[in-house]
This record gives C-alpha cells, sequence and structure tokens, in this order.
C-alpha cells in the first residue's frame, strides 16, 4: 500500500491541474491587448507590391481601429472552436461598412480578397446579417431571408447575403454597439446591443480563425474578447 500513495497523490495533482487549466479556458480572455497588434496578422492585396502602403489597421487610444483604405483583413494567429465573442465597435463619424469573419481558413478565396469564411455583417442598420463567404449556413424562413433557393452560394454571382431578424438593435451613429457572436458546434448565433439577430444552423465548418474587415469605413473596437463554451 505504501507504494501506492504516491502515485495516488501524483494523480490527483495531475487531474486537478487539468481541471484548472480547463477552467481557466472559460474565463474571458481578451484578443486586444490594448497596444499592439500581437496575436494578429494582416492581409490586404494591396500592400503585397506597393512597399509604401500602409496598413489600415492601428491601435489608437487604446482601441483597435479600421481605416478606410487599403481594405482587407486582420486576422487572429489562433484557431477558434465553440466559443462566445464579444465586441464593442462604433463608427466615430461616418456611416459605413465592416464586419467580423468567423470560421475563417483559406485567405482571398473570393475577389482575391476575402477569406473562406461566414461573416457576421456589422454595416450600419445591417449589423447581424451573415454573409456566405466560400462557406455556407442555413436559417429559419431561408427563402424570405435569402431570396429564390436557385440562386443561394457561397461564390460571385450568388445569392450569399442572409438578412438578419430585427431593425433598431443598432446604436446611433458614432455610440458604442456591443455584439456577442456565439459558435457552438455548427450553429451560430448573433446578439446585438442584446437583441438576438441572427441565428443559423447546418454550417459547412465549425472552427477557424476570427477576421475583423477594413472595408471602406473607419471603425474602433475598444473589446474583443473571446471565452470557450
Amino acid at each position: 500500500m505504501r507504494t501506492l500513495i504516491p502515485f495516488f497523490i501524483f494523480s490527483f495533482l495531475l487531474l486537478s491541474g487539468q481541471v484548472s487549466d480547463l477552467n481557466k479556458e472559460r474565463v474571458p480572455c481578451s484578443l486586444f491587448n490594448g497596444k499592439d497588434l500581437t496575436g494578429w496578422h494582416v492581409d490586404v492585396p494591396d500592400m503585397d507590391n506597393d512597399a509604401y502602403a500602409k496598413s489600415p489597421f492601428i491601435v489608437r487610444d487604446n482601441m483597435l481601429v479600421t481605416l478606410c483604405e487599403p481594405r482587407g483583413h486582420l486576422i487572429t494567429d489562433r484557431i477558434y472552436q465553440d466559443y462566445k465573442l464579444e465586441i464593442d465597435y462604433r463608427f466615430p463619424s461616418q456611416p459605413g461598412n465592416g464586419g467580423v469573419l468567423v470560421h475563417t481558413s483559406n485567405p482571398r478565396a473570393l475577389y482575391g480578397m476575402f477569406p473562406k469564411s461566414i461573416e457576421v455583417q456589422m454595416e450600419h442598420k445591417n449589423a447581424g446579417d451573415f454573409w456566405c463567404i466560400v462557406e455556407d449556413i442555413e436559417v429559419p424562413n431561408m427563402e424570405k431571408r435569402r431570396g429564390p433557393k436557385e440562386n443561394w452560394g457561397t461564390t460571385d454571382g450568388k445569392e450569399r447575403r442572409v438578412q438578419n431578424l430585427t431593425t433598431g438593435s443598432e446604436s446611433p451613429l458614432g455610440q458604442w454597439n456591443t455584439m456577442v457572436i456565439e459558435c457552438r458546434g455548427d450553429t451560430i448565433k448573433v446578439w446585438v446591443n442584446g437583441d438576438l439577430v441572427n441565428e443559423g444552423f447546418n454550417a459547412t465548418t465549425d472552427r477557424g480563425q476570427i477576421a475583423l474587415q477594413a472595408e471602406g469605413a473607419e471603425m474602433e473596437f475598444r473589446k474583443i474578447e473571446i471565452s470557450h463554451l
């Protein structure tokens, strides 16, 4: 029996450490440190051959800022699965377009610009729309929200937009919005300022990187926080 005691103690300590690590993974973690773009990388096609092109992704006043041009994406280095993402964002002056892409994989898969992904739209007055980018997702009332079935698709010329469920969920221009995206298995749910604005299922992927767009409008992000489900 004496020889077994150290083994039991070792096993208990090992198991305790594993449980502790699992609990830590469920504690919300910021993807943006407020100082620089550590943990992210930039993919902007216009920067490939122009040594003078500047990145549209900067840090200003402890906020992550996407500038108007050149257009492209800021992509996490890590791949994520089964998580809740909470983002505080706003258009500080002019209404415009932008989005957060979940389950991101192959870069420049559409139009030589957009990575393979499912976009959660942040465009002013359309926050929460899904855009299918060489990946797909289903929603209830599909034809009403996406158009005739024969036009559905995930590539150029196809109906890739899936309209959200609400109007009036966004804050007035210049004020902060909170978007929550829950990715669990092949489902994606989206809330804007507490309103459930979209819910999809049977997504063609369940994991990938997370990306932010620079798509012709200045946007500010003060919080980008993830917690594992």
